[in-house]
């Protein structure tokens, strides 16, 4: 029921948004009498804001059509390398991919950027993605919005969204080179402990970046709800039925309006002190400034819908049963061991101010990839960042970034360790076994 009142509200705010964006341009329109009226500035701004407070905001594209490579210019493709029901996983080819064209692409190697399926669209690691372009190619997982998935197409489980990275990383190659941001690095770490203990590859590297591996370890508010609530109440409290007025209908989701409201009732005189600056700006004629607030709130306010059963897994197996720390997490029946990773290098990276993953949550995957060498672990704790400033903005330009790409250029190509490359080439022989021993 809420969420078709929730759809009420939107249909009837949607005229009036409108209404509001009109009035803000007659009020400010240089050759509308309106303008030259007394305080038509402030009453432009004014409209301006209500209609942003009332609008809808739908997933904003990537727009990354160009990227600098070698010190030059080149042209960016977005394609769709795989298509399935709950995410498209995302190419950005470069002009430069092309081996007969410019760039030694034996110095850039392939990196999947595994996105949160926890709220935002993929597009908030815009920024991440424009600078790995620089120096590699580039895969990410654009997750669907559930309430734009039909029902028949069935359900969508932690272990589905496991089974989606395995397949995902065996489509990019023996040479791809994992980042994982916030929510994935759990399911992406039990995707490469499945597939290293079936004698499969493994990436070359793992970058590991802010993400609940331990939630126990510097419990925050986002933890504490998770742990402190029972199953039954999430599932009674946050779980509702996509209306008719989406292919989705009667699908079971955590609605993305819900969620927005936690993020925002996290930090509300913060947002509240965004929107008042942003009217300032307006008043002032400071374009640039209202420009940039406008681009974070388009990215912050586009919210999908996540699948309740993804959702409910994920509450019970991450925040409450600690199933991967504890070694008791079972993937389709398969026993997620994280000690079996052997040939990946490893790299955790934590903002000293993230209010999101706590200190330590992150860190504690190298606790449990005992199989990959010390001299092949790596740790970044960014001084001064929250949890969007390791991904994004000047500290991850000018901090995060020059790490990761260092860590990628030393382990991401060139010959594996001796035991290590000994046991990757046993691979494909182990996986087909085990292939053909699941088909009797």
């Amino acid at each position: 029921m809420l969420y078709q009142l929730y759809e009420t509200q939107r249909a009837m705010l949607a005229p009036f948004s409108e209404f509001a964006s009109a009035s803000s341009k007659l009020y400010n329109h240089p050759l509308s009498p309106f303008a030259h009226a007394p305080m038509s500035q402030r009453v432009s701004a004014g409209f301006d804001l209500l209609h942003r407070l009332a609008k809808e905001y739908e997933k904003p594209e990537f727009g990354i059509t160009a990227v600098e490579v070698d010190g030059v210019q080149v042209a960016v493709q977005q394609q769709v390398a795989i298509d399935k029901p709950f995410c498209r996983l995302l190419r950005f080819k470069r002009f430069t991919d092309d081996p007969t064209a410019l760039g030694d692409m034996k110095q850039q190697p392939p990196v999947l950027v595994v996105a949160p399926l926890s709220g935002h669209h993929s597009t908030l690691l815009r920024e991440t993605v424009r600078s790995l372009l620089s120096h590699h190619k580039v895969f990410i997982t654009d997750w669907t919005d559930a309430r734009m998935v039909p029902a028949d197409a069935g359900a969508f489980h932690l272990d589905d969204y496991v089974r989606y990275i395995e397949e995902f990383i065996r489509h990019v190659g023996p040479e791809v080179n994992v980042i994982s941001v916030c929510q994935p690095t759990v399911p992406v770490l039990a995707a490469v402990s499945l597939m290293a203990s079936r004698g499969e590859f493994t990436p070359r590297t793992l970058t590991m970046m802010g993400g609940p591996i331990d939630a126990r370890k510097s419990p925050t508010a986002v933890n504490n709800l998770a742990m402190n609530k029972s199953y039954e109440w999430f599932e009674a409290n946050v779980i509702y039925r996509v209306p008719p007025n989406y292919p989705g209908a009667g699908r079971a989701v955590y609605p993305g309006f819900l969620q927005h409201t936690g993020f925002v009732a996290m930090n509300p005189d913060r947002h509240l002190s965004s929107h008042y600056d942003y009217f300032l700006d307006l008043v002032r004629g400071d374009e640039d400034s209202a420009e940039g607030h406008r681009q974070f709130y388009d990215e912050y306010n586009a919210v999908l819908d996540m699948p309740a059963e993804y959702y409910l897994d994920t509450i019970k197996t991450v925040f409450q049963d600690f199933a991967l720390v504890n070694g008791t997490w079972r993937v389709k029946g398969e026993l997620v061991r994280p000690q079996d990773i052997q040939t990946s290098a490893l790299l955790t990276i934590e903002g000293e101010l993230d209010d999101i993953s706590g200190a330590g949550q992150t860190r504690a995957a190298h606790g449990l990839c005992t199989g990959v060498p010390k001299a092949r672990q790596f740790h970044y704790d960014v001084v001064g960042a929250g949890h969007y400033g390791i991904f994004s903005g000047r500290r991850w330009r000018e901090k995060v970034y020059p790490q990761v790409r260092e860590f990628i250029a030393k382990f991401g190509s060139g010959p594996l360790p001796r035991a290590a490359a000994k046991s990757t080439a046993k691979a494909p022989r182990k996986a087909a076994k085990k292939a053909t021993t699941r088909r009797r």
